[in-house]
């Protein structure tokens, strides 16, 4: 069976990286081309600038010290990392480190303050005193538009071994990943437009950069897909388009805020729609609306009786969403990304069919919750 890592190290690990300041580059840097991709060129760029985070839960977590990878942004100390190097849930409750130390390539250590956490992307941002460090910001590249196919490398701290890379290519995109947030199992927030990559992403990588054929960062390594808890050549990486909204909240006010409809939904495909009489083949069905959210206010509905259908278990009788604000939704993920694109207090217009017949609805977005759907 398949599962989700979040890709940190603990413990032993992270306690082995103690006595690694300072070490020489990973023999994972091999300088070999991928189509013009020159590691060695890539490595000597962005080494410098990528750390290694290291985070203290005395009385949470069995008091463990945890460990991932981070990078610089700015010249006066901001560093990027996973919310989930810096956090951890305990009793439902994610607590952050009582102390954080970030440890630079040249043995450099010093402490973080955690300016603020982003759960529902897995970002979040420290500050260090930058007095005396030579800091060597990276630069954040787009990942609008990523082609499968193209070379990237992740750097980091794998196992705790300070200065690590390994390379290999975008082998799928818009993927969704588990966020921090949603404790529900049936509503459980997703990271949407995430990075799949056969570049070898293991424990200890969380909050490194994926950098593509420039150097620019296009995603934050954050997971691995595992039957055995080890990396078997499916990582993720949090886009880093999402990073940048993140980021400039974060910035502003140390905390952002995700726009809300109050929904768990399915992909919609045309066999489907065909079979169960829906009026449209393509869209978002409802499964549930979470009860007095923003979607049942507006009167939205969700499935009621269990319908298996092609080896796959639904619930029927719901709405399907097939447009917000005039965009056509498609694909599975597509009503997420409309989503978070807008603001809570928004109002959207969402054309919705019930019944083989299509209607307009107009509904006021909420603020996500610490759980739920979409």
């Amino acid at each position: 069976m398949k599962g989700w890592a979040a890709v940190l190290a603990t413990g032993a690990a992270a306690a082995l990286l103690a006595g690694c300041g300072g070490s020489s580059p990973a023999a994972s840097v091999s300088g070999r081309n991928l189509e013009g991709f020159n590691a060695t060129t890539v490595y000597d760029r962005d080494a410098p600038g990528v750390v290694t985070v290291i985070s203290v839960f005395p009385g949470v977590a069995g008091g463990e010290t945890l460990q991932g990878s981070g990078f610089v942004i700015t010249g006066h100390g901001e560093i990027v990392t996973n919310a989930h190097v810096v956090s951890t849930p305990a009793g439902g409750v994610l607590h952050r480190a009582s102390a954080v130390y970030v440890q630079f390539a040249d043995g450099n250590e010093v402490p973080a303050r955690i300016v603020g956490t982003d759960p529902n992307s897995d970002v979040a941002l420290l500050k260090i005193n930058p007095a005396g460090l030579p800091l060597r910001p990276l630069t954040l590249g787009s990942s609008a538009s990523l082609a499968v196919g193209a070379p990237v490398a992740a750097l980091g701290s794998p196992f705790g071994e300070a200065g690590s890379m390994s390379v290999g290519v975008i082998s799928a995109t818009n993927r969704a990943i588990q966020s921090l947030n949603g404790t529900n199992a049936q509503n459980t927030f997703s990271i949407p437009g995430a990075i799949q990559t056969d570049a070898a992403i293991n424990h200890g990588n969380s909050g490194g950069p994926l950098v593509n054929a420039g150097g620019a960062v296009i995603g934050i390594d954050t997971q691995i897909a595992t039957s055995t808890g080890g990396g078997e050549g499916v990582g993720f990486a949090v886009p880093v388009d999402t990073v940048k909204r993140s980021v400039a909240e974060l910035q502003a006010r140390g905390a952002v805020a995700y726009a809300y409809i109050g929904v768990s939904s399915v992909d919609l495909f045309p066999q489907l729609g065909r079979r169960l009489h829906l009026g449209v083949t393509h869209g978002a069905y409802l499964q549930s609306v979470a009860p007095g959210g923003p979607a049942a206010r507006a009167g939205l509905r969700g499935g009621t009786t269990k319908f298996e259908f092609d080896a796959a278990q639904y619930m029927i009788g719901g709405d399907v969403i097939t447009k917000v604000n005039g965009r056509p939704l498609t694909l599975g993920h597509d009503l997420t990304d409309a989503i978070a694109l807008l603001n809570p207090g928004e109002v959207v217009t969402l054309e919705v069919w019930r019944g083989g017949v299509g209607h307009e609805v107009k509904l006021t977005l909420g603020t996500r919750p610490s759980s739920g759907g979409e």
